[in-house]
């Protein structure tokens, strides 16, 4: 593991020379408003979005194209290098021995699987490090979208890991109580275990996890919290706790939420999106925010993922039979409530997820789009709106084909939004007001 470590601080070594030479997409601040945008008799929705997309020269287009083509690739490599872990793990008999100490420590199968879970997340991540390393801090260099230092990435990490080995502990210990207990309908009881621990999260999530990597402060009285409070109000969002982050220690991007139930409610700002967009490009965010606190798609989104997972504990429970029990049983592994073999269902979970990728993107991005219009109709800032997507274009793909994003994106591309927010401003050409600032 220490010449692990060493190799992976050798690349950041070798490839530090390349991150300060990265070219950056950046559009000029405040809102952008083509004159093709700009309605009137002629006005067509086709021709002010190919207007937004020529904001962007061909060079930085292709560089945010080769970004986000490469996150193809790139989960592709998560996959496969996670089953690759799995396998050292199973092939070392690492876990059989973990197993082996935890039964010796107590009799009691609770408390042998709580003991077991955090040395078996700890050793998966330390497998999956040199490519977490890769995808979260080397490659963001490479293209400019993180401002994170060496150190501070492995601290984040660290801090990461914390909630990973408290939350995931018990969940692994349930899993494999249910695996025991629950017979040959495990895998639905699993299912709805999931929903709930979703609901949990969605629960403590603003209030114990978001501040472990970031501070939280309340967002200063002024224009931009004056706006955000209104879209609240009028909105019937239940919270004065407005708060932004401080983001751009880690990234370039912009990015906002509402989070939080049962009196846990908070609305985010990360500091990007606030000192490096205008009043009306922040609007178009919050309201789309908002959308998704308005609609209930973090519960929604809880039923359908928990009922996607039902399918992959499915696919775990009838892959587990036949030869690969027989294999896995030479391995010490002696059935399938075995935790021994927590790297084999951590592994089939891994080869069903990638492989429904298109089915939970779907899933995501149904939502994504009601929380488009929803904003539209709220905030009232298609140009806003249209800005803001093509500042995410620095890394999103802004024009793909039909197919690639139907496989590939879990939100609407930067032309689908724009053309969103111009059949919006067709339809309601009073929206704009050429005297207004736009800064």
């Amino acid at each position: 593991m220490p010449r692990l470590l060493c190799l992976v601080a050798l690349i950041a070594l070798y490839t530090g020379a390349a991150f300060a030479a990265a070219p950056e997409v950046v559009l000029p601040p405040g809102v952008q408003v083509p004159a093709a945008a700009i309605p009137g008799p002629g006005f067509d929705v086709e021709r002010a979005t190919q207007a937004y997309l020529a904001l962007l020269s061909p060079a930085q287009r292709a560089r945010s194209d080769a970004y986000f083509e490469g996150g193809y690739w790139l989960a592709l490599g998560n996959a496969l290098w996670t089953l690759l872990a799995c396998y050292v793990l199973i092939a070392s008999g690492a876990t059989r021995v973990l197993r082996d100490w935890c039964e010796r420590r107590t009799r009691r199968r609770p408390l042998q699987l709580l003991l077991f879970a955090p040395p078996f997340l700890l050793l998966l991540s330390l497998l999956t490090l040199p490519m977490d390393f890769y995808a979260g801090f080397i490659r963001e260099h490479q293209y400019a979208m993180s401002n994170q230092s060496i150190d501070g990435w492995f601290g984040d990490y660290a801090k990461a890991l914390i909630p990973l080995l408290v939350l995931g502990a018990p969940a692994i210990m349930g899993i494999y109580l249910l695996l025991r207990r629950g017979g040959d309908r495990w895998w639905l009881r699993a299912a709805m275990a999931t929903f709930v621990f979703m609901l949990f999260l969605n629960l403590i999530t603003p209030v114990f996890l978001m501040p472990l990597l970031n501070d939280y402060r309340p967002l200063p009285d002024g224009p931009i919290r004056a706006a955000v409070m209104s879209l609240a109000r009028a909105n019937d969002i239940p919270t004065d706790n407005v708060v932004w982050f401080n983001a751009s220690k880690q990234t370039k991007r912009i990015s906002a939420n509402v989070s939080g139930l049962l009196g846990t409610t908070q609305v985010s700002l990360n500091d990007n999106l606030v000192q490096q967009t205008s009043l009306p490009e922040i609007k178009a965010v919050m309201g789309h925010e908002m959308g998704h606190y308005v609609l209930n798609h973090s519960l929604r989104h809880a039923v359908y993922l928990s009922l996607l997972f039902a399918l992959g504990f499915l696919f775990v429970h009838q892959a587990w039979s036949g030869p690969l029990a027989a294999a896995l049983t030479r391995h010490g592994v002696r059935d399938r409530a075995d935790p021994a073999g927590a790297p084999v269902l951590w592994a089939l979970f891994t080869v069903f997820m990638f492989a429904a990728t298109p089915v939970q993107n779907r899933i995501i991005y149904a939502g994504e789009a009601e929380a488009d219009i929803f904003g539209l109709n709220a905030a009232q800032e298609p140009h806003g709106f249209a800005t803001a997507a093509m500042r995410l274009g620095a890394y999103r793909k802004l024009a793909p084909t039909r197919l690639e994003e139907w496989l590939f994106y879990d939100h609407p591309s930067g032309r689908a939004r724009i053309s969103a927010s111009m059949r919006w401003l067709k339809e309601h050409p009073q929206a704009y007001r050429p005297n207004r600032p736009l800064h």
